[in-house]
C-alpha cells in the first residue's frame, strides 16, 4: 500500500511536508459503506481491494452503499482520503 500511495503522490523524501498533496488522476471505485449519521465511510478502489476513507465534507453528490463513484485522493494527517467524490451516472 505504501508503494502505491507514493506512486500517486511521489516520494516525500526531501520535502518538508506531504500534507495537502493530491492525486490529479481521477480514480474509480465502489462505496463499501457510508454512514450518513456519522458522515464517513470507505470506498474500495476499482480493480483492487484497497480502501480509501471518505468524509461527508468531500462529497460532490449524495452517496450510499454500493454506488459506483469517481474521486481524487489527497493525503491528510491521518492518511489518504477521497475528495471530490461523485456518483457515476448510469
Amino acid at each position: 500500500m505504501i508503494k502505491w500511495i507514493k506512486s500517486l503522490f511521489g516520494s516525500s523524501e526531501g520535502s518538508s511536508s506531504s500534507k495537502g498533496a493530491s492525486s490529479k488522476v481521477t480514480q474509480e471505485g465502489t462505496v463499501k459503506f457510508f454512514n450518513v449519521r456519522k458522515g464517513f465511510g470507505f470506498i474500495t478502489l476499482k480493480d483492487s481491494e484497497e480502501e480509501i476513507f471518505v468524509h461527508k465534507t468531500n462529497l460532490k453528490s449524495k452517496i450510499k452503499d454500493k454506488n459506483k463513484v469517481t474521486f481524487n485522493i489527497e493525503q491528510s494527517d491521518k492518511g489518504p482520503i477521497a475528495t471530490n467524490v461523485r456518483v457515476v451516472k448510469k
